[in-house]
C-alpha cells in the first residue's frame, strides 16, 4: 500500500510540475503577444503552437474575455490552470496522502 501511496504523489508531484510549467508558457506567450515579436521566430511559434489552441477554446465559450483591445484569455486559463492544481491537491489531501 506504501508504494501505491509513493507513486500517487510522484504522480501528482510531476503534474503540479507541468502545470507550473505551463502557467508559465502562457504567462511568456501573453508577454510576447504584447512586444510583437517575429512570428516566424521558432521560439514564438512553438509558444503560440502551446497556448493558442487553449486560448482560441476559452475566447469561443467565453465572447466577454475581450476587454477593448486586451485580450483576457491567458488570464482566464492561468486561474483555472491554478483551479486544477488546488483541486488535485485536496483531493491529495483527501485521500490522506499528504
Amino acid at each position: 500500500m506504501m508504494v501505491i501511496n509513493a507513486f500517487l504523489v510522484a504522480l501528482f508531484s510531476v503534474v503540479f510540475m507541468l502545470i507550473d510549467l505551463y502557467v508559465w508558457i502562457v504567462i511568456i506567450r501573453a508577454l510576447v503577444t504584447w512586444v510583437n515579436a517575429d512570428p516566424y521566430n521558432p521560439i514564438v511559434r512553438i509558444l503560440s503552437q502551446l497556448v493558442d489552441p487553449v486560448t482560441m477554446r476559452i475566447r469561443r465559450w467565453l465572447p466577454f474575455v475581450r476587454v477593448g483591445m486586451v485580450d483576457l484569455s491567458p488570464l482566464v486559463l492561468v486561474f483555472f490552470l491554478y483551479f486544477v492544481k488546488v483541486f488535485l491537491r485536496m483531493l491529495l489531501i483527501n485521500m490522506h496522502l499528504m
